[in-house]
């Protein structure tokens, strides 16, 4: 790479671009970068927000992500569709010339991680890989502790998750993509992994990832917009007297705990009131009247708003690879509880919080303790 003070060129690849999570961190990077002088281009498959003063590119269109995942459900090949549109990708790449390629997450229908992986072994870039979840070293699935499966650590077979994320409705194609995926992923010059957490280090340790050097470094988030922010958030649902318990997730599933807060429901007396954010329409329209149910949202004022809000922060996530919205809550001043033996007990413990066993039960003793407040 060129030495300090030159200008240099880099380019980020993600699903999305300022959307969701990973977005948000692969457009802070782009920014901090080209702050400090260097060239950066994020290159996206899908969905871009609240990222004008990054430079995007996108890979693909629409149409072809939708093909990429009809294509995923029937032979169940996440990553190895969008063949033209990673090839015309990977043509504007060598004429935009980067000297630093940073991967993020690959996975989401929108590159063919074969062809992008046959140029990234004979390019000589230096190439990062943040990783995000578990997909790269697995046959199928992005989580797999949830399940207790431990496949990937030889070869991923008869997958128990082949109707999870990327689902696949007929094909288990999980020993195939294994090979795929391990045949192209290792032996890669000048790559360096980066990690957002111990607990994700200790699985790639253990992956076919392992020759790698690994670097942990934990995710950050904006405090400039992450922070104590007062609002109206109480007052527009009526929750002035309320003790809140807030919980949020970009997907609620099954992982998310979603069914924790269900049962933790029936355990906190009236003076409590769960609200969750990030709820589908399905979801809102199943949730039970005692627990305040909102959609999704990517304004993220109005989410710090709704962290400051909350007298506490429950994520009961069984398996997240770093905890992003931990992080978000306490950076907003709000007080955290979080499960034992996921990333998230990392997170919350850095900033005071509590991570109690797995259980509704061990949530609302928490909670209590926090609050002070009464047992249903």
């Amino acid at each position: 790479m060129k030495q300090g003070g030159e200008d240099v060129r880099y380019l980020f690849l993600n699903v999305t671009a300022g959307y969701g999570s990973t977005g948000r961190i692969a457009a802070d990077q782009c920014r901090a970068l080209s702050a400090q002088g260097h060239t950066c281009v994020l290159a996206y498959g899908r969905m871009a927000a609240n990222c004008d003063d990054v430079t995007t590119v996108r890979i693909g269109s629409d149409l072809a992500n939708r093909l990429h995942g009809l294509e995923s459900r029937v032979l169940d090949n996440a990553g190895f569709g969008s063949r033209q549109a990673t090839r015309k990708f990977l043509r504007w790449v060598r004429e935009y010339d980067p000297d630093v390629i940073w991967l993020h997450n690959l996975h989401g229908y929108y590159l063919h991680v074969g062809e992008l992986f046959s140029y990234l072994r004979t390019c000589g870039k230096e190439i990062h890989w943040t990783l995000h979840d578990c997909w790269a070293f697995t046959g199928h699935c992005a989580y797999f502790d949830y399940v207790g499966c431990e496949k990937w650590k030889t070869g991923c077979h008869d997958c128990p998750q082949k109707g999870t994320y990327p689902d696949s409705i007929l094909a288990d194609n999980s020993r195939k993509n294994y090979l795929r995926k391990r045949a192209l992923f290792t032996g890669i010059p000048n790559l360096t992994l980066t990690v957002p957490s111990r607990w994700l280090e200790g699985r790639v340790k253990e992956s076919f990832l392992k020759d790698y050097p690994i670097e942990v470094i934990y995710n950050q988030v904006d405090k400039s917009i992450f922070r104590p922010t007062p609002g109206d958030f109480r007052e527009k649902y009526q929750l002035e007297n309320k003790i809140i318990i807030l919980g949020v997730a970009s997907v609620w599933e099954a992982r998310k705990g979603l069914k924790d807060f269900l049962e933790l429901s029936r355990l906190l007396s009236e003076e409590y009131q769960i609200v969750l954010i990030g709820l589908n329409e399905k979801q809102l329209a199943a949730l039970p009247a005692e627990i305040l149910g909102l959609p999704r949202t990517d304004n993220v004022r109005q989410l710090a708003q709704a962290y400051t809000a909350a007298d506490v922060f429950v994520c009961p996530s069984t398996e997240e690879t770093f905890g992003m919205t931990v992080l978000e809550a306490c950076c907003c001043g709000t007080k955290t509880v979080v499960y034992q033996d996921t990333a998230c007990e990392e997170v919350a413990k850095a900033y005071g919080g509590i991570a109690v066993p797995r259980g509704s039960a061990h949530l609302r003793d928490a909670i209590l303790e926090l609050t002070g407040g009464k047992n249903r």
